[in-house]
């Protein structure tokens, strides 16, 4: 039931939060593979509730029990130096003794500050938790209950103009793909148009790319760890001049967080879409996009309406045009 550090199982401790039960738990993916659900906080939401600490033995002799509220920003290349960007403390006992059977300590946090949203990736992890500490001269016992926070954010939605990112080999190929524009949130649905201006290599196929690259460090000390969310193909077999292909790109349907962009100079996020074409001798093309990915509160879902290529989920980014030869 609870982790604990120190010489022999001498307490239990438990930390509630109040209203647990009814928050929305959001699904993150451990270092180990596991899943674990935590509850769902926003930046100034309070934290209250309870700590139980069931003393084992006759008596606990302790310097302190005390409640940390942490934000926390760890490089899994770098385990041993954690980066805490929030810390707040509340002192639940002076130093003295605990008698044997269970005791309670509530707590309340106001207002409190969560500036990132929480983090589970390849090499890095961005996680708020609660600590509590029972000081003792040997060892402590420490005991940590972590939760989840997302920050919601609200951009205009002036800006609907058409973006265009081109694939090309002078005199053999111009492939235009168009999309409605570069900000989406995370519900949101790409909506874009491919063009076929100039055919003269034999395509076989073609795909769009949902990438997800996570940076930490930076300069030549930075890891950089590319993920594919998804593959979705667009046609398999030769195109035409002038043939137009529309896109539906449902983000909705993936597990995406927003945009992070140095995030307090520790790791960036960043969404791409890649166009890809291969040729009959299995040569690449391929041009990519960044788009911005944004959170916003939950609205009622509307129904799409139209006819075109419908695919489940995706992002674009700024492009650079690219051609692999097959080794």
């Amino acid at each position: 039931m609870a982790g604990l550090l120190g010489f022999g199982n001498t307490a239990d401790v438990i930390v509630f939060l109040n209203e647990e039960e009814d928050k929305k738990k959001i699904e993150y993916r451990l270092e180990d593979g596991t899943k674990t659900k935590l509850p769902l906080f926003y930046d100034g939401d309070n934290l209250s509730g309870r700590v139980k600490i069931h003393v084992k033995s006759n008596k606990l002799q302790h310097s302190g029990v005390q409640l940390e509220f942490v934000g926390q920003i760890m490089l899994l290349s770098d385990k041993s130096n954690p980066q805490e960007f929030t810390s707040l403390v509340r002192q639940l006992s002076k130093p003295g003794e605990l008698s044997q059977g269970a005791h309670e300590f509530p707590y309340e946090f106001l207002h409190v500050e969560k500036p990132f949203e929480s983090f589970y990736g390849v090499n890095v992890r961005l996680r708020y938790f609660l600590r509590v500490t029972i000081e003792k001269r040997f060892a402590n016992i420490v005991k940590e209950k972590p939760i989840a926070v997302q920050t919601l954010h609200l951009y205009p939605e002036t800006d609907q103009s058409s973006l265009k990112m081109e694939v090309g080999i002078e005199d053999c190929l111009h492939i235009e793909f168009e999309y409605n524009k570069q900000r989406y949130h995370l519900r949101d649905v790409i909506l874009g148009k491919i063009y076929f201006l100039l055919v003269r290599v034999k395509i076989k196929h073609m795909q769009i790319d949902l990438i997800r690259k996570e940076i930490t460090g930076a300069g030549n000390s930075g890891i950089s760890e590319t993920e594919t969310v998804t593959k979705y193909e667009i046609m398999d077999g030769a195109p035409v001049k002038g043939e137009c292909i529309p896109i539906r790109f449902f983000l909705g349907a993936y597990e995406l967080t927003p945009t992070m962009k140095d995030i307090n100079k520790k790791f960036s996020v960043r969404y791409y879409i890649n166009l890809v074409l291969l040729d009959e001798d299995d040569r690449r093309y391929f041009k990519q996009q960044e788009v911005i990915l944004w959170r916003k509160q939950d609205k009622t879902k509307k129904n799409c309406s139209g006819v075109g290529l419908i695919i489940g989920g995706g992002t674009s980014t700024d492009m650079d045009t690219a051609k692999e030869e097959k080794s």
